[in-house]
């Protein structure tokens, strides 16, 4: 299927969800992660912030887990037109987007180009890894930015079964989807 249909399938699917139902399924995304994937204090994820209104993937249960074992989180914010990151406390302060992203207040851009783990915000992942976001680009942008050897990691209530027909040359595809049900590796490199 082309992204365009894909996008309005997983919305509408996404939407069917309660939002209790929602937030069981993040539990349980949040659940195989720390299971499959190891921490270590010091480590630097880079997470994105979740449109609950959305039903998107609660990452905030994952936020409070690793500000509470001493990993560093970084998070997305738009300005201009371009995605910075900013590494995140407790005791940041947001404010909401245009888009309804809850974002830092803060502007100062981190800068950082490593991340072990890249947690990455998704409406549909195939069975190659490849993503389809909200059709905006950050994160094809991002992804070309930051080192090769961070971990693009996707997280989404669905598992694959759809192929995506018009993946683009510029398409950053995943390492790992995250779902309920399974960890998934498109990981080509060593692990």
């Amino acid at each position: 299927m082309l992204k365009a249909e894909l996008r309005k399938k997983y919305i509408l699917k996404r939407k069917a969800l309660s939002t209790d139902e929602a937030f069981l399924l993040s539990e349980k995304i949040f659940e195989n992660f720390i299971n499959y994937f190891k921490l270590e204090e010091g480590m630097k994820i880079h997470i994105f912030l979740p449109i609950l209104e959305r039903k998107e993937i609660n990452t905030q249960i994952f936020i409070k887990y690793f500000l509470e074992h001493q990993v560093r989180v970084f998070v997305p914010k738009v300005i201009d037109g371009r995605m910075i990151n900013i590494e995140i406390s407790e005791n940041t302060q947001f404010e909401t987007s245009k888009w309804g992203i809850p974002e830092p207040v803060s502007n100062e851009d981190s800068n950082e180009a490593f991340f072990d783990y890249v947690i990455t915000p998704l409406l549909y992942c195939d069975e190659e890894g490849n993503r389809i976001g909200y059709g905006k680009g950050f994160y094809d942008v991002f992804f070309q930015n930051i080192s090769l050897e961070s971990k693009k990691i996707g997280v989404n209530y669905f598992n694959p079964s759809e192929v995506i027909d018009d993946v683009w040359e510029n398409d950053s595809p995943l390492d790992y989807l995250v779902t309920p049900a399974d960890v998934l590796s498109f990981f080509k490199g060593l692990e």
